[in-house]
């Protein structure tokens, strides 16, 4: 123990100093002090809630997500699809051609020309209305003589029929059917003008179908 004042050495405990008289307090051994750490933080390896956005912001890095295509509306609701067409089907058929042809090649230009005629009905309309139309050569060279001419009869019925049928179909504003055989064909017979009638009014509907078959299917 040293004297606070004089800095002398003095006993522990002495109440004086001896060299310069001063009074000692008696020095309290000194306690260690204690210093509190602050808690460290304890690390969590992930949060436990998730951020909520408002609004999602793009990423640099993410790949643009696409939609399924959504399959096209048929317009056709009783009809299948129309399809491309086969092949460009003639559109130029008329009165005075086949009659002036006919003439010239003694009848050959007419029944190939029938014979195109039918053809060309079964590519415009069998997809749709399920049907065939005979080949008229045949018609001509068998199932007419056999039937007495009965077979051919028939044959010119269905095939107006059956072109009446697809102009409607189609959309196409045109006037002809079996009534249109029957009141020209035969019985404007009698005015002698009703077969050339009848016969315009057959290559007309064709040459309709035929157009709207090479721009629609």
């Amino acid at each position: 123990m040293f004297c606070k004042y004089c800095g002398t050495q003095i006993p522990d405990g002495a109440a004086f100093c001896p060299a310069c008289g001063q009074p000692q307090q008696p020095q309290q051994p000194q306690q260690p002090v204690m210093t509190r750490q602050a808690p460290q933080p304890v690390h969590q390896p992930y949060a436990t809630t998730q951020p909520v956005y408002t609004q999602q912001q793009p990423y640099a890095n993410s790949q643009p997500v696409y939609a399924a295509p959504q399959q096209p509306v048929n317009v056709y609701v009783n009809n299948p699809a129309p399809a491309r067409p086969v092949a460009q089907l003639r559109t130029n058929r008329a009165l005075w051609k086949a009659i002036l042809l006919s003439i010239l090649t003694l009848g050959i230009y007419g029944l190939v020309m029938m014979c195109h005629i039918g053809e060309d009905m079964n590519t415009v309309a069998s997809r749709y209305d399920g049907k065939k139309t005979m080949h008229y050569a045949l018609l001509i060279f068998i199932i007419a003589p056999i039937t007495l001419g009965i077979g051919a009869i028939v044959w010119i019925h269905k095939l107006c029929a059956r072109m009446g049928n697809e102009l409607t179909r189609r959309g196409i504003g045109y006037k002809m059917g079996a009534s249109t055989f029957w009141l020209w064909g035969v019985l404007g017979s009698l005015i002698l003008i009703g077969p050339f009638v009848f016969t315009h009014k057959l290559l007309k509907s064709m040459n309709l179908l035929n157009a709207d078959y090479n721009a629609r299917g």
